[in-house]
């Protein structure tokens, strides 16, 4: 055999064993966590907001959280689900409520989001997808990597009362089922 052609082997063999473990490296990456259910504790995390503050979850303890993951910022259904938390940010404010939104953005996109469309409510950055997989929200859109759209409703204790999970891309009613839910949880207690 001649050794350019032994050579060309060799290299292709390597390529494809690099290409597996690429593969593989790339499915560790993006695995999640089991998804917490209604009943569990919320697992707690900091994470930047948009102006590069750090925000923990047990700092709202004695408040209800709204948490909920979206795919990007400036996107044509992410605007839409914003702006409608952002609407009715008076109604969360009078239930004692905090919105916090997640994606895999960075700092930045989230203060030019922010400024683009007027929104007062904290975005919270997770580029390293921590929180997204702690979640179990971490999803794919062709190649890129981002947070599936779920919502949790988490209690002024810290617990987690309900799971919205792949949140409909037609999400104009979504912020009002989530204030629904605020109202008929505080009614029952």
């Amino acid at each position: 055999m001649p050794k350019s052609i032994a050579i060309a082997i060799v290299l292709a063999a390597l390529l494809a064993v690099a290409g597996v473990i690429a593969v593989r490296m790339h499915a560790a990456d993006t695995s999640n966590a089991p998804m917490p259910q209604a009943g569990q504790m919320a697992p707690n995390f900091t994470l930047p907001n948009e102006e590069n503050d750090p925000v923990s979850l047990d700092h709202f303890r004695g408040r209800w959280v709204v948490l909920y993951f979206y795919p990007r910022d400036m996107t044509s259904v992410c605007t839409i689900e914003a702006h409608n938390f952002q609407r009715d940010l008076a109604k969360y404010d009078a239930l004692n409520a905090v919105i916090l939104g997640v994606s895999v953005d960075t700092v930045t996109s989230h203060r030019k989001f922010c400024t683009k469309d007027s929104l007062t409510f904290n975005l919270l950055a997770d580029p390293g997808m921590n929180v997204v997989r702690r979640y179990g929200s971490l999803g794919h859109f062709g190649p890129w990597t981002i947070a599936n759209r779920n919502t949790f409703l988490i209690s002024p204790e810290g617990k987690i009362v309900k799971v919205w999970t792949n949140v409909s891309p037609s999400i104009k009613i979504h912020s009002e089922q989530v204030l629904e839910e605020i109202r008929d949880l505080r009614e029952k207690s």
